[in-house]
């Protein structure tokens, strides 16, 4: 049948022409001509479909954007120029034809077909954004958006093809040639989105300049020096990211952890990277990680105290990012992290390292008189490094758990393990298989260690001090060494 002998016939309400609208657009993306059979090309359903899909990509590109973005005009007209482009092809047609029918055809399945899409995108990326698909299925995710994009109008151009009884290698070069143009079109387009993100430069204030050596030798002058004949422990807490709160969150409700709960408030430091602390806390370098490590070094007895070091951040191969942007950083290395304990006189180490790929440490850090504890295997991601996020998977587990529940950290550990295999489990993520290795010397001397720590709960409870310093597990939880694109899984590599 040509499209000159097209007919429609409009339903009487308005609620089965929408409902028949649908049917004709998902006949389309099948590739079957039966869409014409259920079409209803009003000017009332192109105007409701119209606004619709409008509403569609903008909810799209809300849920895709990052925290802060503004509207942008340029991404909206850059959405309505395929639209329009739609209409004055069905004008074109319905000329040519001589089929007035026809001008609404191809604009209302087109935008019924997008919406439905849309829909469809904005659904999974709503799922990715809680967390709640396979870790697989980040990866796929932009292509499988880049191919819905592209379906919806070569399933037009297919079916009007078809109907039009196109040679076949007309329809080839029609679909190939539109399917570049549309691939390179959303290319180059991907950096004008309806929700485009104000990028701003990072700056330092003044007054940050002359702040941080001032908070680093306050915060180095609080800690205290041991008391003789005793086991002292002392906390050491460093948050590697600035640009994510979740590592400066999880090393404060550890540090508070400490302090409250086991004693620690004149033995502890934490340095931090985060954009709004500044002013608060100092900034995590090497330099000031390797001043804070043989400060404490100095004040401890060697012989018989306890450093416990925790780090989180994001992480990679030999890699615990160290990043606060606009000062440049060098990321940590497990062979300068070793020497820097060393160099501190240091000599018993329970060192807990929250990152991906965090296990490629525990050969470096490994030593007879050190407990490694590591979020991750070597050659695995960990996860829970959102924006929304208190604490990582681990640190939840371990610190807000673990350790609250439990009066030795192999116990600690083991319950985290499980606690966060459950939880990776029913996200569909990759096993993160967190390790802990302890060596030999440590063995015999960790239960006394462990004793003498642990007793400060009980002194805690009877002061009437509060047992738990952690949030309950987050609402929705998610790292990568990069900002994160669209659809982000939540580890943190």
């Amino acid at each position: 049948m040509s499209l000159s002998s097209f007919k429609t016939i409009s339903l009487q309400r308005f609620s089965l022409n929408f409902a028949a609208n649908i049917i004709a657009a998902l006949w389309m993306l099948v590739g079957s001509s039966r869409a014409f059979s259920w079409v209803k090309p009003t000017f009332m359903q192109f105007a409701v479909f119209a606004l619709l899909a409008l509403g569609s990509n903008v909810l799209f590109s809300w849920l895709t954007a990052d925290t802060g973005s503004i509207f942008n005009e340029q991404g909206l007209i850059s959405y309505l120029i395929w639209p329009t482009i739609i209409l004055l092809g069905g004008i074109i047609l319905a000329r040519r034809s001589g089929n007035q029918m026809l001008v609404f055809v191809p604009v209302v399945l087109w935008l019924v077909a997008d919406s439905l899409l849309v829909l469809l995108k904005s659904a999974l990326q709503f799922l990715g954004l809680r967390g709640w698909l396979p870790e697989w299925s980040y990866s796929f995710l932009p292509l499988l958006f880049l191919v819905l994009f592209v379906w919806q109008t070569l399933a037009l151009i297919w079916i009007f093809t078809r109907r039009m009884r196109t040679p076949w290698w007309e329809r080839i070069i029609l679909l190939v040639g539109s399917m570049a143009l549309l691939t390179i079109w959303q290319s180059n387009v991907a950096d004008q989105p309806i929700f485009k993100p104000v990028l701003v430069q990072p700056v330092l204030p003044e007054a940050a300049l002359y702040a941080q050596p001032t908070l680093l030798q306050q915060a180095l002058g609080d800690i205290r020096s041991s008391t003789a004949g005793r086991t002292d422990w002392y906390f050491m807490g460093v948050a590697g990211f600035s640009e994510q709160d979740v590592f400066r969150s999880e090393i404060d409700h550890a540090r508070q952890l400490f302090d409250v709960r086991f004693g620690t408030s004149e033995h502890s430091l934490a340095l931090i990277n985060n954009t709004f602390s500044w002013m608060d806390e100092p900034v995590a370098t090497k330099t000031s990680i390797l001043r804070g490590l043989k400060t404490i070094g100095r004040r401890m007895n060697t012989d018989e105290d306890v450093l416990f070091l925790a780090l989180s951040s994001h992480g990679n191969q030999d890699v615990f990012q160290l990043a606060n942007p606009p000062l440049e950083m060098e990321n940590l290395d497990p062979a300068w992290l070793r020497d820097a304990l060393d160099a501190s006189g240091i000599r018993w180490r329970v060192i807990v390292v929250s990152a991906c790929y965090s296990g490629s440490f525990i050969d470096e850090l490994a030593s007879p008189t050190t407990v490694v504890i590591t979020a991750s295997a070597a050659d695995k991601a960990s996860f829970g490094c959102t924006n929304t996020a208190d604490m990582t998977y681990f640190g939840q587990a371990f610190f807000a758990e673990g350790l609250r529940s439990n009066t030795s950290f192999a116990a600690a550990f083991n319950e985290a393990k499980v606690r966060v295999s459950e939880r990776e489990g029913f996200m569909g993520f990759e096993p993160s298989e967190p390790q802990m290795v302890v060596g030999s010397l440590m063995k015999t001397a960790l239960p006394a260690f462990e004793q003498v720590l642990f007793d400060q709960t009980r002194l805690s409870q009877q002061a009437g001090a509060p047992l738990t310093t952690a949030a309950e597990p987050p609402a929705s939880i998610n790292s990568t060494v990069t900002p994160a694109p669209s659809t982000q899984p939540n580890a943190s590599p």
